[in-house]
């Protein structure tokens, strides 16, 4: 049963927030369509057209014959449900910028240098604690055109896979002290600082690995009060 407590409510952004001009263009003007209850008959996660490897969770050593720029970091955490439970074999994908703020994606016209060793995408599926870990490089800021001068803040896009493709859930991690964040409009549309903090990862020195790579730990709730607040999910 759908949880719509003011609470829930107000955890999630608006599909529709001016300030952030695409959503003007693609928030929902009719009432959303149902799909067929067949599509949702998997029982497994979906992973694609290739099986799912360790390796695919180091996002630093997908490209043979070097390794990428920019600060490398670990950013671990768990997915659990509304009252702490861990959710097992929940299927994680990442995607970034490299360190220049750039995507490697043909759309992407950023001036910034395309990393060659840095394809920028990973995943993972949670173990039986609901845990999940990624070693990737710190992403950069980019200009987005939203408005004035509008940059967009360091950040790494999370999707979240249940029992199948309509379970799918996506968020954005951001990292800690970023300045940028008080001028994002994405960040600004969540409802209150409160709950802004739950995309905010938290640095970890136990997670640091020394000499090595910097820790950043950002647990995930799937539903409920606490929930971490999604795309498209008002």
């Amino acid at each position: 049963m759908k949880n719509t407590s003011p609470d829930v409510a107000r955890s999630q952004p608006p599909l529709l927030y001016p300030p952030y001009t695409s959503t003007v263009l693609r928030a929902p003007q009719q009432p959303l369509i149902q799909l067929p209850s067949t599509y949702s008959d998997l029982t497994q996660p979906v992973y694609g057209h290739l099986p799912l490897r360790a390796s695919d969770s180091d996002l630093t050593l997908q490209c043979p014959g070097g390794e990428p720029q920019g600060e490398r970091i670990i950013v671990t955490g768990r997915v659990v449900d509304e009252d702490g439970r861990p959710q097992p074999n929940v299927l994680i994908e990442v995607w970034q910028a490299n360190a220049g703020g750039r995507y490697r994606h043909v759309v992407d016209s950023h001036p910034s240098p395309i990393d060659p060793y840095f394809l920028g995408a990973g995943r993972c599926e949670t173990d039986s604690e609901g845990r999940y870990r990624f070693t990737t490089i710190k992403p950069g800021a980019y200009p987005w055109r939203n408005h004035h001068n509008a940059w967009r803040p360091a950040h790494i896009h999370f999707s979240v896979f249940g029992q199948s493709f309509q379970t799918r859930l996506v968020t954005q991690m951001y990292f800690p002290g970023d300045p940028l964040q008080p001028f994002d409009p994405m960040l600004l549309s969540l409802p209150s600082e409160r709950v802004r903090e739950r995309l905010i990862s938290k640095f970890d020195l136990n997670v640091t690995q020394p000499e090595w790579a910097l820790g950043f730990v950002f647990d995930i709730v799937l539903r409920g009060a606490n929930a971490t607040p999604w795309e498209g999910r008002a």
